[in-house]
């Protein structure tokens, strides 16, 4: 929970950075422990069957309920506050959900990047998922939820990713880049982890 909050203890419990929770759990630690277990089996269900519907802001919205709803009850909704995490402040809550609709709708004209082939598919994968990224819709899960996505979009397409095999901290500074406007470290990501075996 390491996001930096505008307005203070938004959806935390009072005098607090926890955030307030299902299941009751006031410690910052603790909550992360249990919400890493139920986050990773639900993204395992989630992929173990290939998505075949469209991809769509309400699809997002229902991958983030299917991952967070355990835990919040805001889950899939569209963050009310302005977030920041490692120098990296996200796209403000003023518009988000039409922005998030229209990045959605944007991917769909481009029927997915699936007439793109080599570095053109993989140079518009790297724009889209730092698009989303820097979109950062809910107030927490959003790496997981983006990841998630990533993985049905780029299996759409008949290629393969697998993200709890990629260098995380390389991943982490290639959004960062990305943020900044640089975009060749996500693009190397991206053309490293499509290329594996």
């Amino acid at each position: 929970m390491s996001y930096s909050v505008s307005g203070g203890s938004d959806s935390c419990y009072e005098g607090t950075r926890v955030l307030i929770n299902k299941l009751g759990i006031r410690d910052e630690d603790e909550l992360m422990e249990v919400e890493t277990v139920i986050t990773a089996a639900k993204i395992t269900m989630l992929l173990e069957t290939p998505y075949t519907g469209p991809f769509t802001a309400e699809h997002y919205r229902d991958l983030h309920r299917a991952i967070m709803g355990d835990l919040y009850d805001w889950a899939g909704e569209i963050r009310r506050v302005p977030l920041s995490k490692k120098g990296t402040a996200f796209h403000s809550p003023a518009n988000l959900e039409r922005d998030t609709g229209l990045l959605f709708e944007r991917l769909e004209r481009e029927r997915c990047f699936l007439d793109l082939d080599g570095e053109e598919y993989t140079r518009s994968i790297a724009e889209f998922y730092s698009d989303l990224n820097l979109l950062h819709p809910f107030r927490e899960g959003n790496g997981r939820t983006q990841r998630v996505l990533i993985t049905q979009l780029i299996e759409r397409s008949g290629r393969s990713i697998d993200f709890s095999r990629c260098d995380k901290d390389f991943l982490m500074i290639a959004t960062v880049y990305a943020a900044q406007g640089i975009l060749d470290h996500l693009v190397e990501f991206f053309r490293s982890e499509l290329e594996r075996k």
